[in-house]
This record gives structure tokens, sequence and C-alpha cells, in this order.
């Protein structure tokens, strides 16, 4: 028994010293990683050792099965033709968005009439983007400029093979509807006028917007509500059969805002703004040219429209108006395209020509809505009548607070509010006397004197209205 003790205690003994050398190399090469570890950060700079174990990576990577998958993204789609891929486009829009501060290689310039700096994508640095927890590498491979201007441009999209379905269905929608919500909201918008039977652009810097606008509070939530309701209804419109478009006529005195609220829908759609005047155009055929040549998503303003006698009210001796509204769709069956006719103009309203055209705002403005034809005041042509109206109280309170910096009540506020209603006057002319003074309460007191003379003088008058004479200009819009 004496022998097998003494046998366990030894063998006990030898197991615990070899427990315990373990132990010492374990410790040993702790010590010896951490030492090494605290060396190669102190010795090797960060963008050293990322490059390095970026390299192992894609050695051992080579020996490894490929479970990678790519497309390739082209930027022209037709190349013998010239049609551009617009996944191209918002995968070149979309990814600067994406570079990291570990980006290299960058590209960066600003735009004609930009404030702000862009980037852009380069060739030479991958461009790592991660979606709902799922990592995807784009890579911008150039052709040279020799190669038929530039069109061998491409992106080639990298990424697992089992999120292919994932990529199509998920992943590339949510790169184009990025890159649609950055365009609209970086693009300038243009304003286009009708003249030698082409559309001329020019920028439209238009300030106004629905903040701004010296209207009513109701007639402002009104408006708005319904542009926000017909973007929101193409499904409906192609539903019902109905062409995408809406018809708006604005009138009113001149100097009532007519251009400014046409400037303020532009602003809030960020839809262009195509001005046509009728007096340009002299066939029907010409009027379906210039809408046809018309991008969607705009705005189509046709002024003055009771300067035109073709549109003119017509008495008729043995018909009422829906007479001259059916046999304007008889005329329309027979249109000749010598000259510009009312039916013409019907038609493209009633969408029986709009060659595509969708998307579009029409807008009318007049200052004398009685000479207009009922046939083209109907709803479906004309759906929204907006009176632009002379200057009332809270309208004024709006020009007080973006001429004179003023919020909330003043002393002289309901005194004005009195004499605009003994007076009739326009939001443009009261923004003409806001204009004399820098000192906000002398102006409201000269704005009394103004309004006092006048309402003096149309007493003397027996008139009881400030005649004003103010046009509509496209000039205002730019």
């Amino acid at each position: 028994m004496v022998k097998k003790h003494g046998l366990y205690s030894h063998n006990s003994l030898s197991s615990f010293k070899s427990a315990s050398s373990w132990f010492e190399v374990y410790a040993a090469f702790s010590t010896l990683t951490i030492l090494l570890r605290t060396a190669i950060n102190d010795l090797i700079p960060h963008q050293l050792r990322s490059y390095i174990v970026s390299k192992l990576e894609g050695f051992f990577c080579k020996y490894q099965p490929s479970n990678k998958a790519s497309i390739k993204i082209n930027q022209f789609w037709d190349e013998t033709c010239g049609e551009r891929n617009e996944l191209f486009e918002a995968a070149l829009t979309y990814l600067p968005t994406k570079i990291t501060h570990t980006y290299k290689s960058l590209k960066v310039g600003r735009r004609q009439n930009q404030k702000h700096l862009e980037l852009a994508v380069d060739g030479g640095d991958d461009v790592v983007d991660e979606f709902e927890g799922v990592k995807y590498t784009w890579k911008l491979n150039e052709g040279s400029r020799e190669e038929s201007m530039n069109r061998k441009n491409n992106f080639v999209l990298t990424f697992n093979e089992k999120q292919r379905q994932r990529v199509l269905d998920q992943y590339i929608p949510h790169v184009v509807k990025s890159y649609e919500a950055m365009k609209n909201e970086r693009r300038i918008l243009k304003l286009y006028s009708w003249l030698d039977d082409f559309w001329n652009e020019s920028d439209l810097s238009h300030p106004a917007t629905f903040d701004s606008l010296a209207l009513s509070p109701e007639l402002k939530k009104d408006i708005v509500d319904d542009l926000d309701r017909f973007l929101r209804r193409k499904e409906l419109y192609k539903k019902v059969g109905k062409a995408w478009k809406r018809g708006y006529l604005l009138y009113g005195p001149p100097g009532t805002g007519k251009s400014s609220l046409i400037a303020a829908m532009a602003n809030h759609l960020k839809f262009d703004v195509y001005d046509l005047e009728l007096s340009s155009i002299i066939s029907n055929s010409d009027l379906m040219r210039c809408m046809k040549e018309a991008s969607n998503r705009c705005i189509i303003v046709i002024e003055d429209i009771d300067c035109n006698k073709e549109v003119h009210a017509r008495s008729k001796p043995n018909g009422s108006s829906d007479d001259r509204d059916s046999e304007s769709d008889s005329e329309g069956s027979k249109m000749k395209s010598k000259r510009f006719t009312l039916s013409g103009l019907l038609n493209y309203m009633d969408g029986l020509s709009t060659s595509g055209g969708e998307e579009r705002i029409i807008i009318f403005t007049t200052n004398h809505k009685e000479k207009i034809d009922p046939a083209l005041l109907r709803p479906g042509r004309m759906d929204m009548h907006i009176h632009m109206s002379f200057l009332k109280g809270k309208a004024f309170r709006m020009l007080a607070s973006n001429y004179l910096g003023i919020e909330g009540d003043h002393p002289l506020f309901q005194q004005i509010d009195d004499l605009l209603e003994k007076v009739e006057i326009t939001p443009a002319v009261v923004g003409e006397q806001l204009l004399r003074y820098e000192d906000p309460h002398r102006c409201l007191e000269e704005l009394v004197q103004f309004l006092q003379q006048k309402v003096k003088d149309s007493n003397c008058d027996g008139v009881g209205r400030v005649v004003f004479s103010r046009s509509f200009d496209t000039d205002s819009l730019i």
C-alpha cells in the first residue's frame, strides 16, 4: 500500500509540473504577442498595416472557392444609337454619398451656378456600400477618351451570389430611388419660352414659396393640398382612363400675384415652367408640336388666355355652352392644321393629343374670366379656378412679414386692415410702398397715409377702387 501510495504521489507531482510548464509557455507566448502588437502599432503606420492585411486577404482568397457574383452596368445601353443607361447615371450620382475617409482616389468639382462642391467616383478605388446589413462592392472602369467618346465606361457591382435576387429586387431599385430623390433636390429649375418654333431655355430663379405668398392661409392650403393630391394619383388617373394632368385658371386684376403663385407652384413641385403665348401659335399642328416637345413633370403656362379671340365666349341663338362643347368635339375630328382653333386646344386639354406627355400642370391666366368660352372653363380642362383678389388683412400680414420682418401684431395693423376694406388695391402696389423705407414703423405710417389718400381719391371719383395695371411678365420669373 505504501508503494502504491508513493506511486500515486509521484504521478500527481509529474502532472502538476507538466501543467505548470504549459502555463509558463502560454504566459510567455501571451507576453510576446502583446509586445509584438505594441511594437507593430508603434512602428508600422495604420495605412501600411491595412495594406498588408488587404494583400494577405487577397492572396488567400485566390485559393478558396469563389462565392462572388457580379453585374456589369455600361454607360450606354445601346452604343449604336447612343442611348444612355439610366442605371449607370444613378450609380454615378448615388455612390459619392457612400465615399468614406479611407477612399483615396477622388474627383471633386463644382457645376456652373452651383454653390456646393460635388464629389465623383474615380476608378482608383472600390466603393463599398452597405444596405440592410449586406455589403456591395462597386468598381468604376474608365475607358480611354479615344474609345468612342468615353462610351466604354462601366460599373461592376460585386456581391455574394446568394444575394443575386435581392440585388435585383431590392438593392438596385433602392439605388435608383435614391438617385431620383437627389436629382430632384439638386436640379435647377428651368423656364422655357416658345420662340422661333422651339423652346428657349433659361434658369428659373424666382424665390417665391407658398410660405412667402401674400394669399390667405386657407387658399394656400387648398392649392398645396390639390397639388400634392394630384401627384399621388398616377394610378387612379390610369385606372379611370384620364390623362395625368391638371388644369388651373388664375384670374383677377393685374398685380395680384399670378406670376409669384406660378413660381411658388414650380418650386413646390420641382417642375420646370413652359411659358406659351397663343399669339405665337399659328396652327393646331404648331400647338401639338410644342406640347410634344415639353417634358413630363412640368408646368405649362398659357398667359392672358382672354387676349386670343379664338377662346372668347360666343353667343349662340339656338344653343348653350354645351352645344359649343359638342361642336368643338365634332370640329376636333375634322381639325385642320392650317390655323389655330379652340377645338385644337380643347383636344389637348381633353388628353386626345398629349403625345405621351404626363404629370403636367396646365395654368391659364386671365384678367377677364368672363371673356373665356365656357367650353374651356369646365372641369377636366380647368379643374381649379383660383381668384387672385385685391389685398386684405390676412394677406397683408404676410407682406409685412416678408418686406419688414414684422412677426405677430403691430399697433398700425388694425388701421391698415380697415383701410384695405375701403379700397381695392393689389399686393404689388402695397409691396412697392413697403420698399420705400428701411424703418418698419415709418414704413407702415407712410402706408397708412398712402391708403388714406387712395380712399379719399376714390370717394371723390366715386369709383371705390385703385386702378393699377400690371400684366403677367415671364421676366419676373427669372
